[in-house]
Formats: structure tokens, C-alpha cells, sequence
């Protein structure tokens, strides 16, 4: 009733291990994928934003230092300074190309 065989159990347990190493092998190249898809759908999507030397940005109204890294030295108006990350930073339009209280016409709707 019992397969004392041990040659052929060994055989069979080995074939199982061998199942059981490629199974974790494509579970682990299906997540590589998954992570490098998901990376490159987030970075497409990431802004980039210029900045230069002295540009007002929305972040307590400072000016700017720039480094290579993306990293920002921002120059406070009391003289104070600290790094963050350029990603956070949005530029600071003061001055907009329009002044209030324009008017602009527009003109008739095309007759259908």
C-alpha cells in the first residue's frame, strides 16, 4: 500500500522542487515588470519645472539658489536659508500679462 521506493520518491520530490523554484522565479520577473511599468507610468507623469537664480516660487515667498540634484536652496526674506526638493516647488506669477479689468471681445458666434 505504502511506495517504499525511495529512488522514485526522491525523483518526484525533486521534480516539485524544481516546479516550485520556477513558479517563484516567474512570480518574481512578474513583479520586477509590474514595478518598472508603475515607475514609468509615475515618472511620466512627473512636471518639470525650470527654475533660475532668484525666481519668487510659491513656497513662504523666497528666492532660490539651484544645485544639480533638483535640490533648491531657498533664500528666505529674513536671510534665513534651507534645501527641499524641487518637485515641491510651484513658480510664483506676481505679475500676469493681463491687467485687471480688461476687457477682450469676442467675436460673433458662426451662423449655422
Amino acid at each position: 500500500m505504502l511506495n517504499f521506493d525511495t529512488k522514485s520518491a526522491h525523483e518526484r520530490r525533486k521534480m516539485q522542487l524544481h516546479e516550485l523554484e520556477e513558479i517563484r522565479h516567474l512570480a518574481y520577473e512578474n513583479s520586477k515588470l509590474y514595478k518598472e511599468r508603475t515607475k514609468a507610468y509615475h515618472d511620466k507623469r512627473i512636471l518639470t519645472r525650470t527654475f533660475a537664480p532668484n525666481d519668487q516660487v510659491l513656497l513662504f515667498n523666497s528666492r532660490l539658489k539651484l544645485f544639480p540634484d533638483r535640490a533648491v536652496v531657498l533664500l528666505d526674506t529674513n536671510g534665513g536659508e534651507f534645501v527641499v526638493n524641487g518637485q515641491r516647488l510651484k513658480p510664483y506669477l506676481a505679475a500676469s500679462e493681463h491687467a485687471r479689468g480688461e476687457t477682450f471681445a469676442l467675436g460673433d458666434p458662426p451662423i449655422a
